[in-house]
């Protein structure tokens, strides 16, 4: 059976740049091996699976997979695949200025409107899951060893390491700046020491600093996860997710909405924009969402 698919840079309005994501618009008869192996045959960061919704009034199921495992919920399959439906759903010129699409994701349903932003599509999540807190153990000094860095170079104003989950888990670690997070490089073997329980399900981790190449941006970002067949990764929407509680606890945002732009990629000659906004109340949060754009670069059937 021929199954279209495409593929999309997304978190970017140019192609060539963000995050690549196949997206397979017919799932139909794969079972979850077909699938694996066809994210392995992709080899990006993730392949997306559009597929039938259980709940007739949503608008499709995702099963969203890396080149090793399955992941029950990210953010650049989200976004990518809410274009690609929007695309395939309207044609491009034809999107309207809102549509609104709720994705099946293992996580649970994903509120998603697409629309267009400075002329390119743009498309935005509401967070299936808030960002929780989790305990995060190993020293200061393991973890600037596992990044190649100085413990000295860890930590800015009040921002220390910590760890996040919105779905999946991330340890977020705050460096001084540019000089220090581009020199960043993670040494599996030590990063994966500091979850010597099991290192199977450590996190990655997430590494940023408020000095950015783009200055209307907040943060710049930097995600390795080579323990999971991505060396380094442009762009990390559900990174972003989990980030969020960082941002929220450390930089203590006043109540009402507030807005960032995060930009990842640079080091690796993709660069990405991350639009997170959250809506905070009495000091916490209460709703968060994450957007960005995408492009299709190609186009395709597969025939195995």
């Amino acid at each position: 059976m021929k199954r279209a698919y495409a593929v999309y840079d997304v978190f970017t309005d140019k192609p060539l740049s963000g995050n690549p994501l196949a997206v397979v618009f017919e799932s139909e008869g794969l079972d979850t091996g077909a699938m694996q192996a066809i994210a392995g045959e992709f080899n990006l960061s993730e392949t997306v699976f559009i597929g039938d919704p259980e709940d007739a009034a949503h608008t499709a199921a995702l099963r969203i997979f890396t080149p090793r495992f399955e992941l029950p919920f990210a953010g650049h399959p989200t976004v990518g695949a809410a274009i690609a439906i929007a695309e395939q759903r309207y044609g491009g010129s034809g999107t309207p200025d809102a549509a609104l699409f709720v994705l099946e994701e293992k996580v649970g349903p994903v509120r998603t409107a697409v629309g267009r932003l400075n002329g390119n599509l743009f498309a935005e999540f509401d967070l299936p899951k808030l960002p929780e807190p989790l305990v995060f153990e190993a020293e200061k000094e393991q973890v600037a060893a596992a990044l190649g860095l100085e413990p000295i170079e860890l930590g800015f104003e009040n921002h220390a390491v910590s760890m996040w989950n919105a779905g999946v888990p991330y340890v977020t670690i705050p460096v001084h700046g540019l000089e220090a997070i581009g020199r960043a490089a993670l040494n599996t073997e030590r990063w994966l020491g500091l979850f010597a329980k099991d290192p199977h399900a450590a996190p990655s981790p997430y590494v940023y600093c408020r000095d950015t190449v783009n200055h209307d941006c907040a943060f710049h970002a930097r995600m390795f996860a080579p323990h999971h067949g991505i060396a380094e990764d442009p762009a990390t929407g559900s990174a972003v997710a989990a980030f969020a509680g960082a941002i929220a606890y450390f930089d203590e945002p006043v109540d009402g909405p507030s807005q960032w732009l995060i930009e990842q990629g640079l080091e690796m000659g993709r660069p990405s924009r991350i639009r997170l906004e959250m809506d905070i109340g009495a000091g916490v949060i209460e709703a968060a969402r994450i957007g960005g754009s995408a492009v299709c670069v190609a186009a395709g059937h597969l025939l195995a």
